[in-house]
């Protein structure tokens, strides 16, 4: 969400006649687009502003602004810092190119958040603002905003869960989706570009619901509208909510080839206790049920998760009851967090933050070398076999002289199941769906070589 956020700025500005610099102390603008999910992602960015506070010593000029989510929670706190002249919460992203020109004008500081951040959906506010916000993003999400061939459309903002730990509804606001129309031009849009696999955006993206007239669209409905572009080879999306899971999702990757069979749909504990206190809405058993009910209908889907471990009350027993249900699902990947409070949450609030960091460390390793252990015994399945993939570009490690083929550069792709695949082959190949064999494996990467 936040890359699609910042790539629609830098494409705004662009068509002002700002170019990106690789380094701050070439720039007339430092944007930081912000997460407050984690209070490590905040305090990164206060780390980000002391190094600006001191090249503003030299470069007196030098603007900064503080956009996207803790810019809606911390506001004119921010705005006090000495390095910081503008503050943008996500809900006004539209405003941004507008007031670093005016900002670079008059050299005044400027805030600009929602006052009321949970306004109905439907108030007149919420729907004037979602309006600009969707003409912004049409007018600015190019090609050149996303990975070669690849691209993501938000089809809703905000969040209703007010899942316990959670900040996401008090700085994204309500939920409010899309209209189906404006997705699907869009989705058309990026495809005449070149664009072959789209990921549809949602903090709770299968939560999608579009009323016109008598007909409510849903994220099914999407997914084979966009499946019907002929250029789109792939869909995607991201990321849902297992208490609000529709099953005609399930059925439309089981019968449509286009909808990647791959989910992430986060459990954050395996304890029905902790569920219940971090208010998630389902049991673990619940969890289970429709994890088996995905494997039935799509025999071959990847799964993904997110894990939070050491929230508050969390006993030795809890986290083995995540142990348990870690090994039952079996993921592909998983996400592992460490509890932090989020301040103006329930759980900031009303629960104690009452596991010591130690604790929460331990367990954060434990679960993590579960995952891994899972993982590379599940990669070994693909050693041997072919894969479709769509390559990314170069790896990291596209500079390593390769003995085995020492024309081409190692490439990075993924298969429909987001498996991460290395091999070696021409640079130009960026873009394609290509064919590889599977030569060796590891818990994070599939390792391949052409046909």
């Amino acid at each position: 969400m936040n890359k699609l956020d910042s790539s629609l700025v830098t494409a705004a500005l662009a068509e002002r006649g700002f170019d990106l610099t690789d380094k701050a102390t070439d720039a007339d603008v430092v944007l930081i687009n912000t997460c407050s999910v984690r209070q490590h992602a905040e305090d990164r960015v206060l780390s980000n502003l002391g190094h600006l506070r001191h090249l503003k010593k030299t470069k007196p000029d030098l603007l900064v602004a503080v956009i996207g989510c803790m810019a809606q929670r911390m506001g004119e706190h921010l705005l006090a810092n000495e390095a910081v002249d503008l503050v943008v919460g996500p809900g006004q992203l539209h405003e941004v190119p507008e007031l670093i020109e005016a900002a670079m004008s008059d050299r005044q500081k400027r805030l600009r958040v929602l006052d009321n951040i949970r306004r109905p959906a439907d108030s007149e506010t919420v729907r004037q603002l979602s309006d600009k916000l969707d003409d912004f993003e049409l007018a600015y999400d190019t090609d050149e905003n996303h990975l070669k061939s690849q691209a993501f459309i938000r089809v809703m903002r905000g969040c209703n869960n007010f899942c316990s730990y959670c900040i996401v509804p008090y700085v994204r606001g309500p939920e409010v989706s899309r209209p189906p129309q404006a997705i699907v031009e869009q989705a058309k849009k990026l495809a005449g570009q070149g664009i072959r696999q789209i990921t549809l955006l949602g903090q709770t993206v299968n939560a999608y619901r579009y009323i016109e007239g008598d007909k409510t669209y849903t994220l099914a409905d999407l997914l084979e509208q966009i499946s019907a572009i002929d250029s789109v080879h792939w869909v995607r999306f991201i990321t849902s909510h297992p208490g609000q899971f529709d099953p005609s999702i399930l059925n439309l990757m089981a019968t449509m080839p286009k909808v990647c069979p791959y989910l992430h749909i986060p459990a954050q504990s395996g304890s029905d206790r902790i569920l219940k206190a971090m208010n998630r809405g389902y049991t673990a058993g619940y969890y289970l049920e429709l994890i088996q009910k995905a494997r039935r209908a799509v025999p071959d889907i990847s799964l993904a998760g997110d894990f939070i471990v050491g929230f508050p009350g969390e006993t030795d027993e809890d986290f083995e009851a995540t142990v348990e249900l870690v090994k039952q699902v079996r993921y592909k990947n998983c996400f592992v967090f460490k509890y932090s409070p989020r301040p103006g949450t329930y759980a900031e609030r009303k629960l104690a933050d009452d596991v010591p960091d130690e604790v929460k460390q331990q367990r954060n390793i434990r679960l993590l070398e579960i995952v891994g252990q899972i993982a590379e015994e599940e990669n070994r399945r693909y050693l041997g076999r072919t894969v479709e993939v769509l390559v990314e570009g170069l790896s990291k490690k596209a500079h390593l002289n390769n003995a085995e083929n020492e024309h081409h550069p190692q490439l990075i792709g993924r298969t429909a199941g987001d498996s991460i695949v290395v091999f070696n082959g021409s640079e130009q190949l960026t873009g394609q769906f290509v064919n590889v064999k599977i030569v060796k494996t590891s818990a994070l990467t599939l390792f391949g070589r052409l046909p």
